[in-house]
């Protein structure tokens, strides 16, 4: 509780708790006497003391008894009531290092110390603290040294503070000297090569890597530009890589090819990024590593070649006997029909002729799904009504399943049509069937749905999208599920692989899910298998959406050979003679005006001339320039010319459907029927009129 003070009318004349301790204590009992007996000298001193707000105390007389004010009790930190004590007995523990200043002080020297360290006790315990002080020199009447005046403010807060301080810095100059020692060492050292460019490539800096590996010195390197180390059509592009630096204020990364000083080329894996006005690179040399890579394609290439030729020979092998049959079913037929015209039998040549006919189906059948599983049969392209090909086939379904296995087909309505061959979505579908029925002996139910999967949405996700290889945007999905007994983890690696199959011998080639792989990936889509044994197994068949419209079909039935004139002229360019022979007879019989080339060349020599046509149709393997060098050349002379080629298979033009859609041309299929080239032709050119 503070001491409520009063106006004093006696020394000391100041109003503050030290000047009423001061009027209270026994001065008699102290070297100074009574305060009555005071020199003039020794109570001005002490006025100034109490009166003053700054820490200060008086010392005076050889004892050195103390007289301080209110801010000095701070300074004293705790110590009991030491007024009028010795001054070497309140500062007893630091006295050692307090004693010869105060002494000299005495002597009439004036002392100043800054920050100066003193051990204080305070609380009972040892305390390291630090002062600013002066002591000052006080003279009496005679001009002698009386005592002095300890003015001292504890400095310990400020100077912790700038030591730590002090210390931070000094740590954070260490930090930075070692963390420009690591980048030194790491810019030496570093086989990484290391640049850093202004933003229009001129290169400020390299490390020794550069030289390293492109052999130029730091010399023969800075202030010149980046592109003028680059290799050919490599400096064309960088420019552009420099400018999306500059402007995206982003990493880019880029692998180009560097001119080494010795002339040879060394592919470079850059990373930069740009900041401040540089660009600050990372390069790796991958030239050794591309090589190896190149060098492992090249070898798995060879792998998968040798493994494809080894397929072929299983396959060649495997079928020969079958292949042989449906030759004997074309050539017997012939001959029968031969020997039945030459005695004027008439009556059993129809059934020869569909016999034959039947056995040379069932040989083209067996051409495309060996071309399917090599990737080279060309589809025949068009937007398709997955739903309405899939529920045609639901009647063929229940027959093939059979009784004991219950079938749901669940095709919505509104599914979108897809861009594929839709005659090979039904073999696809039926071969899945046919699948599941057989993995299901005891019965079972076997489940056709479809649904659309748009992009982003429910039913796939992004890393699913990208392990199949599929693009972005909008699928459809087709899937043939069972609850047959499955397959294992070892099977299912297998699944696709030619041949591989787990029917008994003679129960299957082993060519279905593989032939569907491959028609899969030739619609741009993919083929997943989700199978648990003893559960069941769920293929999905995944297809891009198609925005085209779906055409109507083309009506069946063969135009009669005794079709009215038409004014359409046909050039067939087509190198073999038979072929070409019984190509131009059939479309004469249905009207047309047809003319023929044995080769490339002649096709076009008969298109540069003064003739007109309305359809080109020719074989794509061609001698001298190919079926789609030819279509080029009549499409540049006749652009409204429509364009039907024929071929085994498109890979000889390097075709693709996407390339026929753009070009507006038709693609039909070796071997085909005369109701297929009909087709195709009324397709092309429109029905007669009539």
């Amino acid at each position: 509780m503070a001491v409520p003070f009063r106006t004093p009318s006696t020394f000391p004349h100041t109003a503050s708790e030290m000047s009423e301790r001061v009027r209270e204590h026994d001065w008699a009992a102290t070297p100074l006497g009574p305060i009555a007996g005071w020199p003039e000298v020794l109570r001005v001193a002490a006025q100034m003391v109490l009166a003053s707000q700054f820490p200060k105390c008086l010392v005076w007389g050889p004892a050195m008894t103390a007289i301080y004010n209110d801010a000095f009790r701070a300074i004293l930190g705790g110590k009991p009531d030491v007024l009028g004590l010795p001054f070497y007995e309140i500062w007893a523990e630091a006295w050692e290092t307090v004693g010869p200043i105060a002494e000299r002080a005495l002597a009439g020297e004036s002392m100043y110390y800054e920050d100066f360290p003193l051990v204080v006790r305070r609380g009972g315990q040892d305390e390291q603290a630090y002062f600013t002080f002066c002591y000052s020199p006080v003279h009496d009447g005679a001009g002698n040294v009386a005592g002095f005046m300890d003015t001292v403010i504890e400095t310990t807060g400020k100077f912790t503070a700038q030591q730590r301080l002090k210390e931070l810095a000094s740590s954070l100059e260490q930090q930075v000297a070692d963390r420009t020692a690591d980048r030194n060492r790491l810019w030496l050292l570093s086989d990484a090569m290391l640049v850093v460019a202004r933003l229009d490539g001129t290169i400020a800096a390299v490390n020794p890597a550069w030289q390293a590996t492109l052999g130029y010195s730091e010399d023969e390197t800075l202030g010149r530009r980046v592109l003028s180390f680059l290799h050919g059509e490599e400096a064309t592009r960088a420019p552009h890589d420099v400018q999306r630096l500059a402007e995206a204020a982003q990493r880019h990364q880029a692998t180009l090819c560097f001119r080494h000083k010795s002339g040879a080329h060394r592919w470079i894996d850059w990373t930069a990024v740009p900041g401040d006005g540089f660009v600050q690179a990372v390069g790796r040399d991958v030239t050794d590593e591309r090589a190896r890579t190149e060098a492992l394609l090249q070898s798995q290439d060879r792998v998968r070649h040798s493994q494809k030729m080894e397929a072929i020979g299983q396959l060649t092998g495997g079928i020969a006997h079958d292949f042989n049959n449906m030759l004997q079913g074309v050539v017997l037929p012939l001959q029968l029909i031969g020997q039945r015209h030459a005695r004027g039998q008439m009556d059993d040549i129809p059934r020869y002729v569909e016999a034959g006919l039947s056995s040379a189906r069932r040989a083209a059948a067996l051409t495309q799904r060996l071309l399917a599983f090599s990737r080279r049969q060309p589809l025949d392209v068009r937007p398709v009504d997955v739903g309405g090909s899939i529920r045609s086939l639901e009647s063929m379904l229940r027959n093939t399943c059979g009784e004991n296995i219950s079938l749901a087909v669940e095709i919505p309505a509104e599914l979108w049509p897809v861009l594929t061959d839709a005659h090979q979505l039904e073999s696809a579908v039926l071969n899945l069937a046919i699948n599941a029925r057989d993995a299901m002996p005891e019965g079972g139910e076997l489940r056709i749905n479809g649904d659309n999967l748009p992009d982003g949405g429910p039913g796939l996700t992004a890393q699913e999208r990208e392990a199949m290889g599929l693009p972005a945007g909008e699928l459809v999905r087709v899937q043939v599920c069972d609850t047959g007994h499955g397959m294992s983890k070892e099977v299912l690696e297998l699944a696709f692989d030619p041949f591989f199959t787990t029917k008994p011998l003679g129960q299957g080639t082993g060519l279905g899910l593989s032939m569907i792989y491959g028609y899969m990936r030739q619609s741009g889509g993919a083929v997943a298998i989700d199978s648990t044994v003893g559960e069941g197994t769920c293929v999905s068949l995944y297809f891009p959406r198609s925005q085209q419209v779906v055409a109507e079909d083309v009506p069946e039935g063969l135009e009669s050979a005794a079709a009215d004139k038409r004014p359409d002229s046909i050039l067939v360019v087509e190198d073999d003679a038979t072929v070409r022979e019984f190509v131009c007879e059939l479309l004469r019989d249905l009207g047309f005006q047809v003319m023929s080339a044995g080769s490339g060349a002649e096709g076009m020599a008969m298109l540069s001339g003064a003739l007109h046509f309305d359809l080109l149709v020719s074989d794509v393997g061609l001698p001298g320039p190919n079926g789609r060098q030819v279509a080029d050349f009549a499409r540049e002379r006749l652009p409204q010319i429509h364009v039907l080629l024929m071929t085994g298979y498109a890979e000889q033009a390097a075709m693709d459907p996407s390339f026929l859609v753009a070009h507006q041309m038709e693609l039909i299929v070796k071997p085909f029927d005369a109701q297929a080239l009909v087709h195709k032709v009324l397709g092309m050119v429109g029905s007669p009129k009539g």
